[in-house]
């Protein structure tokens, strides 16, 4: 009697297998073919770009504040690339997708990090930066054990932690003209930029258009190409503002 039972759960198994193999086939052609590979391009010349950064920053907290805004981008494309490049177990999936929508929050305060320590005194600098990495804490065990949020509910609040900094606009644009009006003018208006192709992209994310190619190049690829530019403009804002110091 056990053994025809043993022969059915073995038979049992076997078939979810072959279904989740099956599964995993249908979504790796689902998959647009370039999901992914934006970001596993920009991890390796992030890292290039944060170590000039790092190296050429003058103090102690001008290094701190640009390992933090580098290691937080580093970690969300290298987490990122692996989470869309791959086609995983539903166990793996589930955990990189996580750890994947946790960075979003980890890059919002690991880019006000270096700005703030640069452009903000006293008062504005410590408010912003607690409120920024608070938020991010508070959002990344959002994300953990809320992850099947609706997307109408998740974006906003990824938009609204970015733009915490217009409060403080004014802290900015005095701190940022301090360095000097032309390189002030630059640096603020990279930070605008910045969170404006983020915003851009949240909102590409959120409705799921434009979405040019399914077969190839999809709404999230358009997402991450925001992302990608986002971060440049804003590694720009801080490199020089950064060097304005030497």
């Amino acid at each position: 009697m056990s053994q025809p039972i043993s022969d059915a759960v073995r038979a049992g198994v076997e078939s979810v297998g072959e279904r989740l193999d099956d599964l995993r086939d249908d979504l790796r052609e689902l998959k647009p073919k370039l999901r992914g590979y934006l970001h596993l391009a920009s991890a390796p010349l992030t890292l290039a770009a944060g170590i000039v950064l790092i190296a050429l920053s003058p103090t102690t907290v001008t290094k701190i504040g640009s390992a933090v805004f580098i290691a937080s981008a580093l970690v969300l494309f290298t987490v990122s690339a692996i989470y869309h490049t791959g086609t995983w177990s539903p166990r793996t999936w589930a955990f990189l997708r996580r750890f994947d929508h946790s960075n979003i929050f980890l890059l919002i305060a690991g880019s006000y990090t270096p700005f703030s320590l640069l452009l903000l005194h006293g008062t504005a600098e410590v408010a912003l930066l607690t409120t920024v990495w608070t938020g991010a804490i508070l959002g990344v065990l959002f994300r953990i054990f809320w992850t099947d949020a609706p997307r109408w509910l998740y974006v906003p609040i990824y938009i609204a932690l970015g733009w915490a900094a217009i409060f403080f606009i004014p802290a900015f644009f005095e701190g940022a003209t301090a360095l000097g009006l032309g390189i002030g003018i630059a640096v603020f208006v990279m930070i605008i930029v910045g969170g404006a192709l983020y915003t851009a992209g949240g909102v590409v994310y959120g409705v799921k258009r434009p979405n040019p190619s399914p077969r190839w190049f999809g709404f999230h690829e358009v997402f991450h190409s925001f992302t990608v530019l986002a971060f440049a403009a804003h590694y720009v804002g801080v490199s020089m503002a950064t060097y304005a110091l030497r």
